[in-house]
């Protein structure tokens, strides 16, 4: 080897020790804007606070020590975070203490919100209710939380027991509570008292769900479950499952009027025959889904076959090219998830991020698309339509516009996108009846 040789790979080396020793200083960041972002990525002209709240929900289900001679009921403890508008006063940036893919280890993420700031007043706000994928955690979308509390929400985000990094149980519990929880957590918001239960607005609620959290919002918007899926000898015991069976009156008593819009990104089910057209139909709300064109968790093909059959109402599909089940929901991979760990077979990065997509990008991508939709159905902002209107394949579109920055008739790039800022991207609309 030669000196210049010696010379260069000694540099390389304390140039990544370098780099290394940068990214470990690093915070884990949930609200970074990337300058490339769409346009309605940015937040929003409120200051936000944040504030943790614990709710129990009496005589339910004690999944875990159900048997088909005895179920058992028990009070279900969820723990939410909330984000709300903060007064004007209220001075951004605080912290949140998580727990790690792994179960046990702590990190720290920042963001925008203030711990406990005074909520703001003399108006309301709608409810966006953020449900976790199995396992989760309740800042897994903490980046949506924050986002859409800037812009003039209430957020409110679950850990499902059962369901988290902590506490992952029987997969029967899940599929059997998610949408119940969404369901009680609005009902309780909406009981809220003080300051804070004073700016909540429940009569309009949207939820966002993501693999089995979008599960649960399926459920909650409509789809009852398919009479097989009761039976699953992996699912939950006692067919109890029934309760969200298609046609029956305790899943009819589920569909909750003030939720006007439901976003389902890579929802878990259809792969595994959890809906038919019949229960699909039964969605009547308008639904958005975000997904990885190459899921093999929920299955892209079954995710479109659910996008097809919800003909009760207006839908769309917004997909990542090549991405798969990580797209758009996950916070970024908190640094301390690149190393491996003894516990896991896999490096908790995977649980965060995608192969190919950054993970920044997508967020930023879902934050802005988020705002569309909710706007337009919780704020009724007919003006949001016009970010809906698209081509369906984002690098087919046509930027034409005069010297004045007027755009022409034959203008159809994606509107709140930069030039090049569509690649990978499809969007697909499918009106109510079809």
């Amino acid at each position: 080897m030669t000196k210049t040789s010696i010379a260069t790979g000694v540099g390389l080396a304390l140039a990544a020790t370098a780099l290394s020793s940068a990214v470990l200083a690093g915070e884990n960041r949930i609200d970074r804007i990337r300058p490339d972002a769409p346009e309605l990525a940015a937040f929003g002209t409120f200051p936000i606070g944040v504030q943790t709240l614990e709710f129990t929900n009496p005589g339910q289900h004690d999944i875990l020590n159900t048997t088909d001679a005895d179920q058992p009921l028990y009070d279900r403890d969820l723990t939410v975070e909330v984000w709300y508008p903060a007064a004007a006063e209220t001075q951004p940036g605080g912290s949140y203490q998580a727990i790690l893919r792994d179960g046990k280890t702590e990190v720290t993420l920042h963001g925008r919100a203030a711990r406990d700031a005074s909520p703001a007043d003399g108006e309301t706000f709608p409810l966006v209710v953020i449900s976790h994928g199995y396992p989760g955690n309740r800042y897994l979308m903490s980046h949506l939380g924050e986002n859409l509390a800037t812009k003039g929400y209430v957020t409110v985000s679950i850990d499902h027991r059962d369901s988290t990094y902590s506490d992952k149980a029987a997969f029967g519990s899940t599929l059997l509570n998610r949408p119940i929880d969404q369901k009680f957590v609005i009902d309780q918001m909406q009981a809220l008292d003080g300051p804070l239960g004073a700016i909540i607005n429940t009569d309009q609620t949207g939820v966002i769900g993501y693999s089995m959290g979008g599960y649960g919002a399926l459920v909650f918007a409509g789809a009852g479950v398919t009479e097989a899926s009761t039976q699953y000898s992996w699912g939950t015991p006692a067919g109890l499952l029934a309760r969200h069976q298609a046609g029956s009156e305790s899943h009819s008593d589920l569909v909750d009027p003030r939720v006007k819009a439901v976003i389902a990104i890579g929802p878990w089910g259809m792969n595994t025959g959890f809906w038919d057209e019949t229960g699909l139909a039964g969605i009547k709300k308008p639904l958005m889904m975000m997904a990885g064109s190459v899921d093999d968790v929920s299955v892209y093909p079954a995710m479109r076959k659910i996008f097809e059959g919800m003909t009760s109402t207006e839908r769309h599909l917004l997909t990542f090219d090549a991405a798969n089940h990580n797209a758009a929901a996950p916070m970024p991979a908190p640094i301390e998830s690149w190393a491996p760990v003894d516990n896991l077979d896999f490096i908790p990065f995977e649980h965060y991020a995608d192969a190919v997509w950054d993970t920044n990008r997508m967020n930023n991508i879902a934050q802005h698309f988020a705002t569309v939709f909710m706007d337009l159905h919780l704020k009724s902002d007919a003006d949001m339509a016009a970010y809906l209107d698209l081509v369906p394949v984002a690098a087919e579109g046509v930027i034409a516009v005069d010297d004045a920055g007027v755009e022409q008739p034959e203008h159809s790039h994606w509107k709140g996108f930069a030039p090049r800022t569509g690649q990978g991207l499809r969007f697909e609309t499918l009106p109510k009846g079809q």
